[in-house]
């Protein structure tokens, strides 16, 4: 793999809406990132990035009343587009780093690293306090940014897993961390599933981590790279941090940089995706800190 790291913004909140509309500020994330010295603190760090800017989404959101996919059409033609970005920018083997947006980038991140390597077995860790496994079916909201972690594994309505090219991952692969707050179908559509799955509290113990990282090690095996995938929001509200949808009793920070380096050290990260900051609520500067150490743990 090459040193340099690939950058491509994802501004999007197409996903889904929220009543007080916070959510807006999800599109606007990649730029505020780089206006808060998010890349400056990864450059300071030893990192070398190659900033390929941002996807074009236009609207990068709009309101959409369908009770089972909101905005299916404007996310499917996007995803595509994502891939074949991806898919340019790492050509050479760089690694990605994805600035999102909602979750929905990460279900391109995925499809773009395999196009630009077919052969290449790749495994996801998802942190995240929700689930993201929900499909058009299960959905209790019809957010679609509750299901790209479901769309990558290859379930949900055709139109939006060819969107992603899922499955990009077999389940056995793949692991929700963090995940708490959980519709009931899709805890049912987990636990039935091979998607390891770790709990914030788990996460938090030395057993846990041992777990995570016996995982880790067995997957590694199997697979040639990793994607990690972080919704900010996986990080406990009690940190005020500037995320869409806080929730309580989530990871401290550095129980989740104990999780990404555990990861990062048994199977080589070729992508790492952040995802869900919104900059028009909470503590603006301490997230970006909080992001760049994530991101310099994923690939530093």
């Amino acid at each position: 793999m090459s040193q340099t790291i690939a950058v491509v913004g994802v501004p999007t909140a197409l996903g889904g809406q929220l009543p007080d509309k916070r959510h807006i500020g999800m599109a606007e994330a990649p730029a505020a990132l780089r206006g808060r010295g998010f890349m400056d603190r990864l450059r300071e760090g030893g990192l070398g990035l190659r900033d390929d800017g941002d996807l074009r989404i236009e609207p990068g959101y709009r309101p959409d009343p369908d009770p089972r996919a909101q905005n299916r059409a404007l996310i499917a033609e996007f995803l595509p587009r994502e891939a074949a970005m991806v898919a340019a920018s790492v050509a050479d083997g760089e690694r990605l780093l994805i600035l999102g947006g909602d979750c929905c980038a990460h279900a391109g991140a995925m499809a773009g690293l395999r196009r630009a390597r077919p052969d290449r077995r790749l495994a996801i860790a998802w942190f995240d306090a929700h689930g993201d496994f929900n499909t058009p079916d299960t959905t209790p909201s019809g957010n679609v940014w509750g299901m790209p972690f479901a769309m990558l594994c290859g379930r949900g309505d055709p139109d939006l897993v060819a969107a992603c090219d899922g499955p990009t991952v077999d389940e056995r692969h793949a692991a929700l961390l963090g995940g708490q707050v959980l519709d009931e179908q899709e805890s049912r559509l987990l636990a039935a599933s091979q998607v390891a799955h770790f709990g914030a509290g788990m996460l938090g113990t030395p057993a846990g981590l041992a777990a995570l990282e016996a995982w880790a090690s067995a997957v590694g095996r199997e697979v040639d790279g990793l994607y990690i995938a972080i919704d900010h929001d996986v990080l406990d509200a009690s940190g005020d941090w500037s995320v869409t949808m806080p929730e309580p009793g989530g990871l401290p920070l550095e129980a989740a940089l104990d999780a990404v380096r555990a990861l990062a050290t048994a199977i080589p990260v070729v992508g790492y995706g952040a995802t869900a900051m919104n900059f028009g609520r909470g503590d603006g500067p301490k997230t970006v800190g909080a992001a760049a150490q994530l991101a310099s743990a994923a690939l530093g």
